[in-house]
């Protein structure tokens, strides 16, 4: 075998989606609908704080951040697979795979450190009200995207970089979209650095994520708490409750995923749905979420949508 297989123009094979043929048009009229969904209901999030004066605040910009990173990681998955069933085909170039690869990982990072960025704003709303302004100042909210965004290009650009145009001794990919185990799989010398530096970062990311979490949370429960106020129980129960919900259930499925690569036993079907949700769900529901339970977010929306008919 060739040294790097002619990386660029090496056609890699991807697990079979399982799908008998007579249920193939059913599932991607459905994955259609749903990628169409999925870019509605965020790209209508993306349009209506932009749009509006009212939600220009730290809140709503970090939000806006959410279905950016959504709409990174949707287009990642369903574009190409609803093409592999069209052509009946499971193939994908080495260097397509990567970029897959890069931008699902991208996303899956991106979700943590944008949700994490978001409960430090609720943090500082909450449990330091008169610093609120100075601290989520437009110049410190910048500050805070840009190092959300370079953290999440550096880190995922270094860990697929590691791996990328090594020589490799197979061309199946054990999932049903690119990822960086499944490309390590494929290489044939020594992966010892790339599987420190992946551990390293993904401990490291969830750890951190997870205190930032946890700490702002158990500070806004107390912090509304000790107001004695019934509207500031309900608040921190709302604030805290649904935001920590997704992170956990993100959590959980992420975790689940990286982990089943290490055991050989784990159902290539099973780590594949969970994987695959990961990419499917968060996207569909968060600015559902996010966005329509929302009340500022919901009555722009509807006035957006007003106008329009209004207009037509």
């Amino acid at each position: 075998m060739d040294s790097n297989m002619s990386s660029y123009s090496t056609l890699l094979t991807l697990e079979p989606l399982g799908i008998s043929p007579i249920y193939i048009l059913p599932v991607f009229m459905f994955g259609t609908l749903t990628y169409c969904a999925i870019l509605f209901f965020n790209i209508t999030l993306l349009i209506t704080i932009a749009l509006n004066q009212k939600l220009h605040k730290p809140m709503y910009i970090l939000l806006f951040n959410l279905p950016v990173n959504d709409i990174i990681g949707a287009s990642a998955l369903f574009p190409q697979i609803m093409a592999s069933m069209l052509s009946q085909s499971r193939s994908i170039t080495y260097s397509a795979c990567y970029v897959q690869a890069f931008l699902i990982h991208l996303y899956r990072a991106g979700s943590l450190l944008i949700l994490t960025a978001m409960a430090y704003d609720r943090y500082t709303a909450i449990c330091c009200p008169l610093k609120y302004h100075t601290l989520m100042s437009t110049n410190n909210l910048l500050k805070i995207i840009i190092t959300v965004w370079t953290i999440d290009f550096t880190v995922i650009g270094l860990l697929l970089a590691l791996s990328y145009r090594q020589e490799i001794c197979s061309t199946r990919i054990v999932d049903p979209f690119c990822n960086n185990p499944s490309l390590m799989k494929l290489i044939c010398g020594d992966i010892r650095l790339n599987n420190y530096y992946g551990l390293s970062l993904t401990a490291l990311l969830h750890i951190l994520t997870l205190f930032v979490m946890l700490f702002t949370y158990i500070q806004i429960l107390i912090t509304c708490i000790s107001k004695r106020q019934s509207d500031a129980k309900s608040k921190a129960i709302h604030t805290c409750g649904t935001h920590l919900v997704v992170y956990l259930c993100l959590e959980f499925i992420s975790l689940f995923a990286i982990i089943s690569h290490r055991f050989a036993n784990v159902s290539e079907y099973l780590r594949g749905a969970f994987a695959t949700s990961l990419m499917v769900f968060p996207p569909f529901l968060n600015p559902l979420i996010y966005g329509l339970k929302t009340k500022e977010i919901r009555q722009n929306v509807t006035v957006l949508f007003c106008t329009k008919i209004s207009q037509s």
